[in-house]
């Protein structure tokens, strides 16, 4: 939570000082590589890969060989990942001409993402690296340290924002430092907590080691289907940068939005139940395992319908009072918003594949949802093609929006497969409940958004106001929008006490 905060306070820096135009699309592209790549190697397929084989060693095999592999999988990933580092800075001219065609009309814009491209690819080495110190840390149960390390990202990126771009001549350049200096900061603060665990790695190579050979072999395949959604990010920035100016950062912070609440439930569940399936399977518990995946479920359509909700009608209010003013006009604001509704609308999707995709890797089966990646990966693709272009054709500005509902339809496709595959498979199986429960959450959304619709100002209101007019309004809708969430739910009879308590 102290993260996602500071990240909203960190875009609203972005947006005062920044605005939308063509240095923040170029900044926007050169950071969002890395951070692909990030969540690629780092959160996505190298987690996957990783804590299963470390809980299987935690396990069942010695302290000894335990430490022998942390420190033979820190030794030979730091090889492989100071490789691509070094060859993302070499070619990050062609990089950009990939993930930013578009740009080469311009060849300010495209020098500038060129130039950025090389100051934060670094950041990969030093996140990869900072999540591999937080994948030990889970699996002996301590979420705290790993969850509170992105915090130290976004007041690296403040500060660089406010102290250092206004001495340059080009003070877009002051974020791209940031993110350099943020990666080391993050992976430093990682090293303490793993010393007194007596779990720091002394890196070793050892490509042929068992435990090591095991994650390359799990890693691989996974590397595509776990990062579905980020690479339809991706190709969706790669279209963007082809409409018009502007559009690239018009879905950067509609997608920022939409990660506070994927990165609080979605990201956050994936994180804490990844472990625990990889030791239900460990110990051959297949009632547990499928209680677990059952629990997870509930708990997103509990917490994610009503966030997904809230985000759509309170689109346009929300991006008013955190990023409207300074550089940030009311244009942007509105076209924000239209991509903002089309993300959120696909909320529940996003969290689904977060949540069922560990019920994969703790079996340590990859192959599946490379499959299942593979399918809504082009069906993205072919959502894009049929969503923009009648848009684009139309002259209309906000074609960006079709960008992200294609993505949005693709993750339904995406959770649905995978879903479908665990029932088949007899992995998972639901327990009783849940038409009731399905049917108490669609009312209490149903009362909350009548609420919000009906009662909330128009957005050239929230124009109107002051920052701080908009902030207390905002705040009130949204506790108001909550209550009635809440106490829609008790009146329909859920116990979310015994919920709760029944599954911890």
């Amino acid at each position: 939570m102290i993260s996602r905060i500071l990240g909203f306070a960190r875009d609203m820096v972005f947006a005062r000082m920044f605005g939308a135009d063509a240095a923040t699309d170029a900044f926007f592209v050169a950071f969002k590589i890395p951070n692909f790549l990030r969540r690629l190697f780092a959160e996505g397929a190298f987690a996957q890969a990783f804590i299963p084989v470390l809980t299987d060693y935690k396990e069942n095999k010695s302290t000894e060989e335990l430490q022998l592999l942390i420190s033979k999988v820190a030794g030979t990933f730091s090889v492989v990942l100071l490789g691509i580092t070094l060859s993302g800075i070499l070619a990050a001219p062609l990089i950009i001409m990939v993930f930013g065609p578009g740009f080469l009309g311009d060849d300010e814009k495209y020098n500038l993402a060129v130039e950025m491209l090389r100051f934060t690819f670094p950041y990969l080495f030093f996140i990869a690296l900072t999540a591999f110190a937080g994948g030990i840390l889970n699996s002996f149960g301590k979420f705290a340290v790993p969850a509170f390390t992105p915090v130290f990202l976004n007041i690296v990126l403040i500060s660089a924002a406010v102290f250092i771009s206004p001495n340059l001549d080009q003070p877009v350049m002051a974020l791209a430092w940031g993110v350099f200096i943020a990666g080391l900061v993050q992976l430093m603060f990682q090293f303490p907590f793993l010393l007194k665990m007596k779990l720091l790695p002394r890196p070793r190579w050892g490509w042929n080691h068992p435990g090591v050979t095991k994650i390359r072999k799990l890693m691989l395949p996974a590397i595509f289907g776990s990062s579905v959604v980020q690479i339809n990010l991706l190709f969706d920035t790669l279209i963007a940068s082809f409409l018009v100016t502007g559009s690239i950062s018009w879905l950067y912070y509609s997608d920022r939005l939409v990660e506070f609440p994927l990165g609080l439930l979605g990201i956050a569940l994936a994180t804490v139940i990844l472990p625990k399936l990889s030791q239900d399977h460990a110990k051959a518990s297949p009632e547990k395992f499928s209680a677990t995946l059952d629990w997870a479920l509930r708990f997103t359509l509990l917490i994610g319908l009503p966030a997904a909700v809230g985000l759509i009608i309170l689109a346009a209010p929300m991006l008013a009072t955190l990023f409207y003013g300074g550089a940030f006009t009311g244009e942007d604001v509105y076209l924000s918003s239209l991509s903002l509704m089309a993300y959120a609308s696909g909320l529940m999707g996003f969290i689904l594949v977060k949540v069922l995709a560990p019920g994969f890797y703790a079996r340590q089966d990859t192959k599946t949802p490379v499959k299942i990646g593979i399918q809504a990966m082009v069906a993205n693709m072919g959502l894009n093609i049929l969503f923009v272009t009648p848009l684009y054709m139309m002259d209309f500005k906000g074609a960006h929006t079709g960008l992200a509902l294609a993505t949005a339809a693709s993750a339904y496709i995406n959770a649905f497969l995978l879903y479908h595959t665990l029932r088949k498979n007899g992995f998972y199986q639901p327990q009783k409940g849940w038409m009731k429960m399905l049917a108490q959450v669609t009312f209490a959304c149903t009362a909350m958004a009548s609420l919000l619709i009906y009662a909330s100002p128009p957005l050239e209101t929230w124009l109107a106001w002051t920052t701080l007019e908009r902030a207390g309004s905002l705040t009130m809708w949204v506790l108001a929008g909550f209550l009635c969430y809440l106490v829609s739910l008790l009146i329909t009879g859920v116990k979310l006490k015994s919920f709760l308590k029944a599954e911890s």
